[in-house]
């Protein structure tokens, strides 16, 4: 950095503090905690370029600042650039966009692999729900935010990108290759799998899944089948508009979830009882793959007690993210809302806990001939030793309480 960049920094700095001291000084503000922080930050920052070992770059300095302070936030708040975010809006205006077909949040400081759509790209590369993605597309995930992730995930459909992906139990990355297509629209898997039992796994809740849903309940009940598993176990894509509906079939009561924040207006979602087909006994099937809209269905069967969650807590990320755009052509991408529980407890923070645990043992994948189990494909049913069908068949046949 040169002279003349260095006393334009400083002094823009000090101008800067000048003002907020200045406001402060006049009352401009009762919110003595946001001087003191700005304060800090700009002390961090003069330290940083006065002392560095080395002339830092301030530009990356900034960034990386602005990615660390929206990261202390949620997984799914960060900053875009102004790169970035061009980019964004170039692929949201872009229907036929590439994908993997994957959803990911951030875990342990790195971009995690929440479920994966059944006979998608990722799935046919192998990659599995709990795998670790230490870089895309020759990038560290460390210092990547959710969106940005996605931004280098998506791309031109027959492309490919590379990712770095460790496993369970394995401490090196793997190398691996994921094609990029457009998807096709998922479809639930129904049929009967048992004696007046039946079966129905949504895999997404995307657009058009509800009213798939519902037909096939009718369907059920017209065949005079009158219990049900719902699994929605791996589901994480979908708006929660769409995991509202879905509850509201089987809810003839009470409150579905409810969405709050600090600078939107509190939302309660209720039951409604013309909207309700399936009245007879149902239990729920989640893991730690079921996120989002998924979550909603689920806590809401729950808090209602309409059904058991059968299986594993879920992820934890049913929340609303807001665009905001920025002067110097970058965006934050910033969480406003959280969605709660019928009881209350905001979803994003801990999930939502099966009442029924059901602990499915994982494949040694310290073994090098073991391999993650797939999702299930579109269409098949749950293997005959699925501990988590059994289990709640078991509850089907001895507690019929769960009609509405």
């Amino acid at each position: 950095m040169s002279r003349l960049a260095k006393i334009t920094v400083v002094s823009l700095s000090l101008l800067v503090f000048s003002y907020v001291g200045l406001g402060y000084v006049l009352g401009k503000s009762d919110d003595d905690k946001t001087y003191r922080s700005l304060t800090v930050y700009g002390e961090v920052l003069q330290r940083v370029q006065e002392d560095y070992v080395d002339e830092p770059n301030m530009s990356a300095v900034t960034a990386g600042a602005l990615h660390g302070l929206l990261e202390s936030l949620d997984p799914y708040s960060g900053y875009l650039s102004a790169r970035e975010y061009s980019d964004y809006k170039d692929k949201q205006k872009n229907t036929t966009h590439g994908e993997i077909g994957a959803t990911v949040s951030k875990r342990f400081g790195y971009i995690v692999v929440v479920s994966v759509l059944p006979d998608g790209p990722a799935e046919k590369a192998g990659l599995r729900a709990g795998d670790i993605l230490e870089a895309v597309a020759g990038f560290t995930t460390r210092d990547m935010s959710v969106g940005q992730a996605n931004l280098l995930l998506d791309g031109a459909p027959g492309t490919a990108v590379k990712v770095d992906v460790v496993r369970r139990g394995k401490t090196e990355p793997q190398p691996m290759d994921l094609p990029r297509a457009v998807m096709t629209a998922q479809h639930v898997t129904a049929d009967k799998i048992d004696d007046d039992v039946a079966y129905i796994r949504v895999p997404t809740l995307a657009s058009g899944v509800v009213a798939e849903l519902r037909e096939r309940l009718q369907q059920f009940q017209q065949k005079g089948v009158h219990k049900l598993v719902l699994d929605l176990r791996d589901c994480a894509s979908g708006p929660v508009s769409e995991g509202v509906a879905a509850a509201q079939l089987f809810i003839p009561s009470g409150t579905v979830a409810v969405l709050s924040g600090q600078t939107i207006t509190r939302q309660e979602f209720a039951a409604a009882p013309d909207k309700v087909v399936w009245r007879d006994p149902v239990e729920v099937l989640v893991s730690d793959g079921t996120a989002g809209a998924a979550e909603v269905v689920a806590s809401a069967l729950s808090g209602n007690h309409r059904a058991d969650l059968v299986g594993q807590r879920t992820f934890g990320a049913a929340s609303e993210q807001k665009v905001i755009p920025l002067e110097d052509g970058a965006a934050l991408v910033l969480t406003v809302g959280y969605y709660y529980t019928p009881a209350g407890k905001p979803i994003i923070d801990q999930g939502v806990p099966a009442t029924v645990e059901v602990n499915v043992p994982l494949p040694d994948l310290t073994d090098e001939n073991a391999e993650a189990p797939a999702p299930l494909s579109t269409g098949q049913l749950p293997a005959h030793d699925d501990p988590v069908v059994h289990k709640a068949l078991d509850l089907l046949k001895v507690d019929a309480r769960k009609a509405a």
